[in-house]
């Protein structure tokens, strides 16, 4: 059993990653950790034990933490993962072991080819058995670029929400649109090509102004007319959506200006 860490300086010393989990976060995971000068054993299997290092990082999905954490079970002094729904009651197998657990969930968005330079100023939240596990998790973030933030198992089911709103949702919505636009008769490209320019220049003023004042278009103008064509259009080229453009424009309308709040 490896002794209990419990000192910042002590996780300092940890030089030797192994990270589990061959998929899209774990190569870019273990890549970005290598260029930070750590010495890092993988991306393994889900199925392959690392050898004795000083941190295991399990990134394999949910459903498999548990397991995974069987396997890592004894081979590191902290065992990690990155999940950001998943509570650190599901690395029990480790702690068992005499492990020290904690979480590692960057916020950010990982599709295929994403590299290590996917870290670089995304948030990062982190969990952990003990405060030298919760500090080893954030130095890891710092490490990469991240800005890490704590969270407690209590509040991770609405945490890992948001962050599926923000941006699965987001896609789902652009392909939404683009399903609409053919009413126009624009291919999927050209109407991607046409819209993501808008989506970009929306996403900046969200961030400079907030929802309130990034809003723009019809429902924000109060123009009923406009917002009632528009569903009819809606409802004539892709009736599949029209209870989705009904439910967005009903939170639209709430989040608009009071004096034009339907």
């Amino acid at each position: 059993m490896h002794p209990t860490i419990n000192s910042e300086e002590q996780h300092a010393i940890a030089q030797r990653v192994a990270v589990i989990g061959a998929g899209r976060v774990g190569r870019a995971l273990a890549v970005a950790l290598a260029e930070s000068g750590l010495a890092v054993e993988g991306p393994l299997g889900r199925a392959q034990a690392p050898a004795p290092c000083d941190a295991v990082i399990l990134c394999v999905p949910d459903v498999e933490i548990g397991r995974a954490a069987e396997w890592a079970a004894g081979r590191a002094p902290l065992v990690g993962h990155t999940s950001g729904a998943t509570p650190l009651a599901a690395l029990e197998p480790a702690a068992r072991a005499g492990a020290e657990l904690f979480g590692l969930h960057p916020l950010q968005s990982f599709a295929h080819g994403a590299g290590p330079e996917a870290f670089a100023g995304a948030g990062c939240a982190v969990a952990g058995s003990t405060p030298a596990a919760i500090e080893f998790a954030a130095s890891i973030a710092r490490r990469l670029g991240m800005s890490p933030f704590e969270i407690d198992d209590e509040g991770r089911a609405a945490y890992h929400a948001a962050a599926s709103v923000a941006s699965n949702f987001l896609v789902t919505l652009q392909a939404a649109a683009e399903s609409i636009a053919a009413g126009a008769g624009l291919a999927p490209e050209e109407a991607r090509a046409l819209l993501v320019p808008l989506l970009r220049r929306t996403v900046d003023n969200l961030a400079e102004l907030g929802p309130d004042g990034a809003l723009t278009g019809p429902i924000a103008r109060g123009d009923h007319a406009t917002v009632e064509a528009q569903r009819a259009a809606v409802e004539n080229v892709a009736p599949h959506l029209l209870d989705l453009f009904d439910e967005l424009a009903h939170h639209t309308r709430a989040l608009a200006r009071p004096e034009v709040r339907a």
